[in-house]
């Protein structure tokens, strides 16, 4: 019971305001890590500051993305995995901003919880910071909540934030034409897309998360947390060696959906679904819910996470720089005047 001589204080309602100064203290090792050229101030302020010049732009434009993992998060928490967690958060925004030729630059993360847990906000920022440092991107502010009554015990959520930027007149996408080619960068899984599915396939099945994988060694739930793919490395690399005119993050909506985004009005595409092997994951998923190649190819990204569109004459360069970067590369099909998404050959 509260002692009425002294008050209610803010701890009695729930918000330990020690607990997050002591959680910032531990994470500003993990956020000097990922510390590069423009960083002017960081974590502690009220705002955080980067020079643009002092990154090397001379005539920059910003680009801006938002996004989260969705209900992988359940996983994550009813599993107690937390660690790779905030990998997924930054790749799901600094991937879409290389789809717009940006260099990511700096991010910033929304943490919230009912009741701060330090050791597990550590590990799921020590995440977004190898995240950040895998793609030279700059872990320089964030938000930690505490709302009690709002998150049911041991649950949290996060939302991440990135800008990038590149200079003015390279944006992509850029002048695609018919019969430039599809180069698909293979996924690391599922990635951080159709998780509510994959949640109702998995109670389908009747398995739980500490049970064998079927399609994998270890468990379900630790297959089904690999962390999504970073491909901005790769992916800024091919841009700088010519000839790349769109890029495409396989998110959701799939193959069918993300590719369009980056055409021109008119134009569609041809992808050979031979061109590749279905990972072993979808091909679970797919016989456990009896699901079709269409459902498949509108839902998950079906082993590819990345599609980048070429010139013709540039793509078998692209194809061996990118497999040299470390990249797993499929020629997918090419870009026709017919707008329509076309598959041929068979993906299960």
């Amino acid at each position: 019971m509260t002692n009425s001589k002294d008050g209610l204080t803010y701890a009695d309602a729930g918000v330990d305001i020690d607990a997050g100064n002591a959680l910032v203290e531990q994470i500003k090792p993990a956020a000097k890590r990922t510390t590069r050229p423009g960083v002017i101030a960081g974590l502690g302020g009220f705002g955080a500051l980067f020079d643009l010049k002092a990154a090397g732009f001379a005539d920059p434009i910003l680009v801006a993305a938002t996004d989260g993992v969705g209900t992988k998060l359940r996983i994550a928490i009813d599993t107690g995995v937390v660690d790779t967690i905030g990998i997924d958060l930054v790749a799901m925004c600094v991937n879409d901003l290389v789809c717009q030729g940006a260099e990511p630059l700096f991010f910033l993360d929304y943490f919230a919880t009912g009741r701060l847990e330090t050791d597990q906000a550590v590990r799921i920022i020590q995440g977004i910071a190898t995240g950040c440092e895998r793609s030279g991107c700059a872990l320089i502010g964030g938000e930690t909540a505490e709302m009690p009554g709002m998150y049911q015990a041991g649950d949290f959520d996060l939302a991440g934030f990135a800008v990038g930027a590149m200079e003015r007149g390279c944006a992509l996408p850029g002048n695609v034409a018919e019969g430039d080619v599809l180069l698909g960068l293979a996924s690391d899984g599922v990635h951080s897309n159709g998780y509510s599915l994959v949640r109702k396939l998995v109670e389908v099945s009747g398995l739980d998360w500490a049970d064998d994988c079927p399609f994998d060694t270890g468990t379900l739930g630790a297959a089904l947390l690999v962390p999504t793919r970073l491909y901005v490395k790769p992916a800024l690399s091919a841009i700088g060696m010519g000839g790349v005119t769109a890029l495409a993050h396989i998110t959701g909506g799939g193959l069918t959906e993300n590719i369009p985004r980056v055409l021109p009005e008119g134009m569609g595409i041809k992808i050979d679904l031979n061109s590749w092997d279905l990972p072993p994951v979808f091909q679970w998923l797919a016989a456990t819910g009896g699901m079709q190649t269409s459902e498949l190819l509108k839902t998950f990204n079906c082993g590819i996470g990345m599609v980048l569109v070429v010139s013709s004459d540039r793509a078998a360069a692209l194809s061996r720089h990118l497999s040299a970067e470390g990249e797993t590369v499929s020629v997918l099909g090419y870009v026709t005047a017919d707008p329509n998404v076309i598959y041929e050959g068979s993906l299960l």
